[in-house]
């Protein structure tokens, strides 16, 4: 009978793991259909970033009830589940509880989980409350339709499931109990089986057990559809973040190169272009659709907590404006998951859809009311950087369509033609003095 249920646990494990491999396949198809950009500098700065961020909650903790909260569930929730190596270790080979045998050691080991567990337990019910009751205004703006509420609460819910069916597990683990070790907070939740068989324990247990396991690979699996799977993408996401200056403008090196030769008056302007250069200028300036972006920035739309710290801090969006940027990276996010099931419907082949992410999904009153101050970017716990995305779309409205707001338009004919933002030429800017 053992051997039959080491199969079964073999068998949810293997479509488990399967499962989440084939949509982490997909997850890595969609993000490098963005452009290349080499981020191969400065690697120890990027370590240094991805320890500070990813893994120290560096910039999760400005905010300290919520920094603190997801502390305690982040560092608790990960560490609790170290004791899923226990759990496919008993499964796959019929032992049970296998690391017992590193003797007190363990009972120490079993104890912190349970505090954790507890600890996590009433983390996820106050952010709950945050979330459900008290309705932190960054939670309930325009952009968080019934999915990203729903998906939220799902996952507060998973935890609080999976933290129970831990407790519960140890709570009824007999051998366990009468380790009196260990058993910190389970062995309070344990009377209340007292009245129960020894078989009926055992059944409840091994229920508990199995559920909390297959719970785990549920878990796992839906981070693919939710907001949550920066768990895993945070780690990347803030050791490829930006290390320039913030505000610093990217140039094209296209149009640097050409921008010399047109200065450069040894150049004959009527010359034709060396030999194997033709065809370096890009096939399109800017970005309209999620393929225009680096992948970097699709990357950044996977990794969105949809926390609502970049929009709270949105200068244009708390002035009423169009503007949010957490809605930015989720658009993004929307599109490129459009994008990559019209890839697999068609055989690995995008088939144009007729829709692309400028005016299906991000409007142009929404690009032209960033200031490009950027907060969103300060704000954000994991490096996202919503403005990159919002640029790349600018650049492409003014250098593909010349469809900039009419002021733009203006300053741009001035510096052209006067050399400064300002509707003098330079014989006259210096007028004001004689006034």
């Amino acid at each position: 009978m053992n051997y039959v249920a080491n199969l079964i646990f073999a068998i949810i494990l293997i479509i488990g793991i399967g499962y989440f491999a084939k949509n982490v396949k997909k997850l890595i198809r969609n993000i490098k259909l963005g452009t290349a950009v080499d981020l191969s500098d400065n690697k120890p700065q990027r370590w240094k970033n991805m320890a500070l961020i990813a893994l120290g909650q560096s910039k999760m903790v400005r905010r300290p009830i919520a920094g603190l909260l997801h502390v305690i569930v982040y560092v608790g929730f990960i560490i609790i589940n170290i004791e899923v190596l226990e759990i496919v270790i008993d499964g796959l080979f019929g032992t049970h509880r296998v690391f017992s045998s590193i003797g007190s050691a363990y009972g120490v080991l079993i104890g912190s989980f349970e505090i954790l567990a507890v600890l996590v337990f009433v983390s996820v019910i106050l952010f709950w409350i945050r979330r459900n009751i008290i309705k932190l205004n960054r939670f309930w703006k325009n952009e968080m339709t019934s999915w990203p509420k729903n998906d939220a609460n799902y996952i507060l819910y998973f935890e609080m499931v999976l933290m129970m069916l831990f407790l519960i597990m140890n709570a009824t683990d007999v051998p366990f109990q009468n380790m009196n070790s260990g058993n910190v907070i389970s062995q309070y939740i344990a009377p209340i089986f007292s009245g129960f068989s020894e078989s009926t324990i055992h059944l409840i247990e091994r229920a508990a057990w199995w559920m909390h396991i297959v719970g785990i690979l549920i878990f796992l699996n839906y981070l693919y559809f939710s907001k949550h799977l920066h768990i895993l993408l945070a780690f990347p996401n803030t050791y490829y973040g930006k290390l320039t200056p913030k505000g610093q403008f990217n140039n094209l090196e296209a149009v640097t190169k050409e921008v010399k030769m047109m200065m450069d008056p040894n150049i004959d302007p009527f010359a034709a272009p060396p030999e194997g250069t033709e065809g370096q200028m890009p096939a399109k300036f800017g970005a309209s659709d999620v393929q225009d972006l680096n992948w970097v920035s699709l990357l950044n739309a996977y990794t969105c907590t949809e926390c609502g710290r970049c929009t709270s801090e949105c200068p244009a969006n708390q002035t009423g404006k169009k503007l949010s940027p957490r809605k930015i990276m989720m658009d993004t996010r929307d599109r490129l998951e459009e994008v990559g099931k019209n890839i697999d419907a068609n055989k690995g082949e995008f088939k144009d859809d007729g829709k692309q992410l400028l005016d299906n999904y991000i409007t142009r009153e929404e690009l032209w009311a960033c200031t490009s101050c950027n907060a969103c970017v300060e704000a954000c716990p994991v490096s996202i950087d919503p403005l990159s995305i919002i640029l790349e779309m600018r650049r492409y409205l003014v250098m593909e369509q010349s469809a900039a707001p009419v002021e733009l338009n203006n300053m741009m004919t001035n510096i052209e033609n006067n050399g400064a933002p300002w509707p003098y030429n330079q014989m006259d800017r210096l007028n004001w003095k004689n006034e």
